[in-house]
């Protein structure tokens, strides 16, 4: 009854980037159930599945074999994505499902071939023999002969759209959809709002380092607020110390030298340790003693 069904669909095309998908997800099952048969073995001596790791491989391969290619004709990726392997030797146009052989032949090419691959240099790394280095080879030359003609198969898939692997186009089978895909409206409301704020957080992301946003902030009060408070002489002082009389910055923990000029501690002290001899740079008064500035003086300026 069911391969009644089966014969009377029709068959859909597969777009690229859906069998390009489902050999991603393909790959991802396979490291997911690998990862979580070595978590098995955590508590045992390390490496104790590293002489039989091929072998193991090869294993859970067959189970996933047996469950998806043999059992569904399609792989955990192609289920996922309503996608299956149809018969394309068969003359009909009808789906049909592949063959006991094309099944075999899949496991073949696929599960063995890696294990033989994995296994060539273990399997003749100690052999001497010149006949075994032959063998090593010829097996090394056809394993660069079967990549080359991957690339030439995935280079003429992504012209016509059919056979996305080597196995496939040499065992005659053919992704289709399962049941026909219906035309599916997208909005791009959403997407479009985010692009357009992680853009713009990118962008702030970027700009904000380059502000000095303290020096910008007291630069703007001190234009829309006097500094009232003070007596004559700090007065005096504090409109002096909106800048290091050395570097022209807004002046870094601001000191004094006995006048009415105020410096950045670090331009201070370098120059007074380089020179004993400093003066100010404005007036020319002598380095007397160096002391901080003044804490309500700095608090004030700080509210301004």
């Amino acid at each position: 009854m069911a391969s009644s069904i089966g014969n009377e669909k029709s068959v859909n095309p597969v777009l690229r980037i859906s069998q390009l998908d489902a050999l991603e997800l393909n790959k991802a099952l396979e490291q997911l159930v690998w990862s979580q048969f070595t978590s098995c073995f955590h508590g045992f001596k390390p490496g104790v599945l590293a002489h039989f790791e091929p072998e193991v491989k090869a294993f859970l391969c067959l189970i996933l074999w047996k469950f998806t290619i043999y059992s569904k004709n399609a792989t955990v990726g192609q289920a996922i994505l309503n996608i299956q392997y149809k018969n394309n030797l068969s003359q009909t146009e009808k789906y049909q499902p592949l063959s006991k052989h094309q099944k075999l032949w899949y496991l073949i090419f696929t599960v063995g071939g890696r294990w033989l691959e994995e296994r060539c240099y273990d399997l003749f790394s100690n052999r001497q023999q010149q006949s075994f280095c032959k063998i090593k080879s010829y097996i090394s030359f056809g394993s660069g002969l079967l990549k080359l003609c991957g690339l030439l198969n995935f280079l003429i898939f992504l012209r016509k759209g059919t056979f996305a692997t080597l196995t496939e186009r040499i065992l005659g089978i053919r992704s289709v959809f399962c049941k026909p895909q219906s035309v599916r409206q997208v909005g791009f409301e959403y997407m479009n709002r985010e692009l357009l704020w992680h853009g713009f957080a990118e962008f702030l992301i970027y700009l904000l380092p380059l502000i000095n946003v303290q020096k910008l902030k007291l630069k703007i009060s001190s234009w829309c607020s006097p500094i009232t408070g003070l007596s004559n002489s700090e007065n005096t002082l504090a409109t002096h110390c909106r800048e290091c009389s050395l570097c022209g910055e807004w002046p870094t923990m601001p000191h004094t030298i006995g006048c009415p000029h105020v410096f950045c501690y670090y331009c201070i002290k370098s120059n007074f340790l380089f020179d004993m001899y400093f003066t100010c740079p404005k007036c020319g008064s002598e380095v007397h003693s160096l002391q901080p500035l003044k804490y309500k003086i700095e608090m004030t300026e700080l509210r301004v």
